[in-house]
């Protein structure tokens, strides 16, 4: 199945500002680019490309004074499968776990494994370790948590999200991501591209997308509690500790976003165009 994805996003600075962006695939993905991706502005800005320490395609600029129209669009392989479901998968003793991943365990910006541990263990203590226990924890965010624009906040924690019952995509991983680690099962958080596809349309505007992934059985699994059931397209751009590590743009300096249009559509039988003005909630 190929998928074309991309965005065009207007950024105003007052004046000149420096810029990381955090809006390429990850590297896993670039075998499966059937076209460069790659991410251009109206103004002739040069651009830089650098690794950061999570393997994340990061890009460095620095805007001028005004309006700058950065834009992406490519096409990208995917097998068109639903997210890889491992029941069977074991959750690893801490000690039988590689030293890269033992950062996944731990309290971070947005997710305070501190404040919600013993909430956890009240919650899913008696559930059997792994893929069974993910997705309990997965199932209590998505019924615990009202989604909606409106409850967008940049600054809302996991434990601020599990009091207040509300949030967007980004607050439904994070709380998933704190409740896992709490249990012992590495997570990380993810940003990218899911679309409308293999299910019905959906009359809201297209934006990007946060979900999560759990290490077990020695492999990274995603899972989503904004969506709770598996799903087809997902195309990974970053993945980090908390959004801390994933913001998807960062200025030093004051910018305005102008607007903000992202479209992720299956190729070969478009089902649903979904190309709209939305905001940077993800």
């Amino acid at each position: 199945m190929l998928i074309r994805a991309g965005y065009q996003l207007a950024f105003e600075a007052c004046a000149s500002t420096p810029l990381v962006l955090m809006l390429n695939v990850r590297p896993e993905r670039f075998a499966d680019l059937k076209t460069p991706h790659r991410i251009l502005n109206d103004r002739s800005v040069p651009s830089y490309d650098f690794r950061d320490a999570f393997d994340n395609v990061c890009t460095r600029m620095t805007l001028p004074s005004g309006v700058t129209t950065l834009s992406c669009d490519f096409t990208i392989e995917d097998t068109g499968l639903v997210d890889r479901q491992s029941p069977w998968a074991v959750q690893h003793e801490i000690a039988d776990l590689p030293s890269d991943v033992l950062m996944y365990l731990v309290g971070s910006r947005y997710c305070e494994t501190d404040i919600l541990g013993n909430i956890a263990w009240g919650l899913f203590g008696h559930i059997a370790p792994g893929w069974q226990r993910v997705q309990a924890i997965v199932d209590f965010v998505h019924n615990h948590l009202t989604y909606g624009y409106q409850y967008a906040r940049a600054t809302r924690t996991a434990w601020e999200a599990y009091s207040e019952g509300v949030g967007v995509c980004r607050d439904f991983a994070h709380l998933a991501v704190a409740l896992c680690r709490c249990m012992n099962i590495p997570a990380r958080y993810c940003s990218g591209y899911l679309g409308d596809i293999g299910i019905p349309p959906v009359d809201v505007a297209m934006d990007f997308h946060a979900w999560f992934e759990v290490y077990l059985g020695g492999e990274w699994h995603s899972f989503d509690a904004r969506h709770r059931v598996p799903r087809i397209g997902r195309i990974l751009m970053a993945c980090g500790r908390d959004a801390a590590d994933t913001a998807l743009t960062t200025a030093f300096g004051s910018v305005r976003l102008a607007s903000f249009l992202v479209h992720t559509d299956e190729l070969q039988t478009v089902q649903h165009s979904s190309v709209a003005q939305t905001r940077l909630a993800a």
